[in-house]
């Protein structure tokens, strides 16, 4: 019905729930002779060596997991060596598999079935449009594998007016007239402009259709199951608009102003005769009901950031809706389908379940099952006959994990700070040396579930602090406790984490430093330009280093306009646009010659989330300030760190940088 995907490991429990491991083998012999590789066996490794790198920072080696609509197959994307990766599908009722389609080294950003014979396959790629102004951006493409003809088959091609292969946003699955219709939305072209519209594709044929003409503005659909447009949503950065299809054309029902840009149609409600809206007044986030016969609209439901919903696979509307905290929690809307999942996890009492995917009917579940110090492991989970099955683990070869705790400490002043401390193994709690890893976002949390990064830097001998600082998506009031408080409270929320660990005497004071990407990447910078005696070295990986600089690449790729994204972060920092003199104060670049520790930068070519220039800039001002300073490119390396080879090697230059600045023994 949908594809989400979350964290770790499973116990088997005995009596009339049975696990069965044959898929896992079955699956990984077949890949291993389909592509001609073979098994390698290695040594134990020396007690007192650590684990190796490699078994954290590749990618996983199964992921993506997805159930065909009758939950009779499986798809995954499986990891074979370093860097090459299959879409595998396999038949559930005799463990077989039916096919693999090659992905190579491809970024992989999604798998589904569409149909029971038919897989789409969602990948992206770091380029500049061809014959387009502007600079690199991530594009999304889409291809169908066809598991009754074996072959692939990619989508929109060009054939209606279309000028790049490109999806720019949600693909919408229908069964029209005994035939599988996917509604995408993406690109046409006029003679002066390339706008997004929504296309029709017929699966099976390929044929396509463009259906509706967008414009700057005009950019969302919804359809209904028979394939009408029935919504549209327009929004010009602040003003949005909803239209409604009445006698056959689309007309303006409500409007409104939209200060933080989190306006969005998300789907139908279970009857499908209302929208569901999610919105955000500046104070709380709420679900709305917008009425298709009248445009009026109903009672709304305040959730949290974090909230999501969970929509049918061939209606989109909504069945249910799920919550990130320590653990994950599902409500489904129909109480039989909340019986079976309460029936289906019961197994996992204590362990941490997120939902990957589930058949149609509801009677499976694929789910990703993790403990307190336990490998994340693939399970399918059948009601009807009362079994969990094994699927993979989503790592192979990681040792045994380290635990992890939920704490809290107070800020400052006053203010309540969730956090996790993932301490390692064979050490006492006591004296032990630290690495902050401050998440990114900001607007974002960490959780209890398995994380690749603190678990590695763990295995080293460090013990991990992973703060949830004001401004993180804990809850609304949590949230919006950031506001205005970039690079002030939030960054002190994280020394406060360290003053509150060393009066705890579990780590050195003289022993920390901070690591962290993206926005935990500014922290980092922030924390040894911004605060002092602090931490004995930092590492950014992709983070902020120049506000003033960033906004106004922000502002460039909105066209110039003030939009959602400046005042995202006009909101957080509590300035008002890129030219505000108050950006200079907790800037990094402006303060490097007040760093004194040693500072590792490193950055992908490809980032179009915060530019490369970001880390060469700073790399270039403690330069020029006489201060130790590394910097470390990664060739062909996005934001998300979405290669294996560049994210091993990522992980390698900060444990060497952390081996000399910060030794764990």
């Amino acid at each position: 019905m949908f594809d989400y995907s979350r964290h770790r490991d499973v116990r088997q429990e005995t009596g009339r729930w049975a696990a069965n491991s044959a898929l896992r083998c079955i699956a990984l012999l077949a890949a291993l002779i389909q592509f001609g590789c073979a098994a390698t066996h290695e040594s134990p490794p020396v007690a007192h060596l650590p684990p190796s790198l490699a078994a954290f920072g590749q990618l996983p080696t199964l992921e993506q997991v997805a159930l065909s609509p009758d939950g009779s197959r499986i798809a995954f994307l499986k990891r074979i060596g370093d860097t090459e990766r299959v879409v595998a599908l396999v038949s559930m009722s005799d463990q077989q598999l039916l096919a693999t389609v090659r992905m190579g080294d491809a970024k992989v950003r999604g798998i589904k079935w569409v149909d029971e014979d038919q897989v789409l396959i969602t990948t992206s790629t770091t380029a500049v449009a061809k014959g387009l102004s502007g600079g690199r951006s991530e594009w999304y493409m889409l291809q169908v594998y066809d598991l009754a003809e074996h072959q692939v088959r990619p989508l929109l091609t060009g054939s209606a007016n279309h000028t790049m292969n490109v999806a720019l946003g949600r693909s919408m699955v229908r069964r029209i007239g005994g035939r599988t219709v996917l509604f995408v939305p993406g690109a046409y072209s006029t003679d002066q402009w390339v706008l997004p519209g929504l296309f029709r594709i017929d699966v099976k044929s390929g044929k396509e259709e463009l259906i509706k003409k967008g414009s700057a503005t005009a950019q969302c659909w919804l359809v209904t199951d028979m394939g009408e447009v029935v919504a549209e949503h327009d929004y010009d950065g602040e003003r949005w608009a909803i239209r409604i299809g009445q006698d056959g054309a689309l007309h303006e029902v409500a409007a409104g102003t939209d200060p933080f840009g989190e306006f969005e149609i998300i789907g139908f409600d279970s009857s499908g005769a209302a929208l569901i809206t999610q919105q955000d007044d500046g104070e709380k986030f709420v679900l709305k009901p917008l009425s298709l016969t009248d445009g009026g609209w109903g009672p709304e439901t305040e959730i949290g950031w974090e909230d999501d919903l969970i929509l049918h696979r061939l209606t989109d509307r909504v069945i249910g809706r799920f919550r990130i905290d320590d653990q994950v929690q599902y409500a489904f809307a129909d109480a039989a389908l909340q019986a079976r999942w309460d029936q289906g996890v019961r197994a996992f009492q204590g362990e941490h379940v997120a939902l990957a995917s589930m058949s149609d009917d509801g009677a499976r579940f694929a789910i990703l099952v993790d403990g307190p110090t336990h490998e994340p492991t693939y399970e399918l989970v059948d009601t009807t006959e009362h079994r969990v099955t094994s699927i993979g683990a989503a790592y192979d070869g990681l040792p045994p994990l380290a635990t992890v705790r939920r704490i809290s400490y107070p800020a400052a002043d006053g203010l309540e700070i969730p956090a996790y401390l993932t301490l390692p193994n064979g050490r006492q709690p006591h004296g032990l040396p630290l690495i902050v890893l401050p998440h990114g976002g900001p607007a974002a949390r960490d959780t209890m579930g398995f994380d690749w990064w603190a678990q590695a830097l763990a295995a080293r001998g460090y013990a991990v602090l992973q703060p949830n600082f004001r401004g993180s998506t804990v809850n609304p009031r949590h949230l919006s406790a950031g506001f205005g408080e970039f690079g002030r409270k939030m960054q002190t929320d994280v020394s406060d984490g360290v003053r509150y660990l060393v009066q705890q005497n579990i780590v050195d004071p003289k022993r920390v430093c901070v690591v962290g990407a993206s926005y935990g990447g500014y922290v980092a910078l922030a924390g040894v330009t911004l605060e002092s005696d602090v931490y004995r070295c930092a590492v950014s990986v992709a983070g902020i280093s120049d506000l003033q600089r960033w906004l106004k690449w922000e502002k460039d790729n909105e066209d110039r306009r003030p939009g959602p994204a400046q005042r995202y972060w006009d909101r957080f920092l509590g300035t008002k646009g890129a030219n505000d003199p108050r950006l200079a104060a907790i800037s990094p670049i402006e303060h490097a010659t007040s760093v004194s520790v040693p500072v590792l930068l490193i950055h992908g070519r490809d980032d179009t989330v915060v530019p490369y220039e970001q880390s060469t800039r700073m790399a270039s001002a403690l330069e020029r300030a006489g201060k130790p300073v590394e910097m470390v490119t990664l060739d062909r390396e996005d934001h998300l760190l979405s290669r294996s080879a560049t994210r091993l090697q990522m992980l390698e230059h900060v444990v060497a940088f952390l081996d000399v600045n910060n030794p764990p023994d």
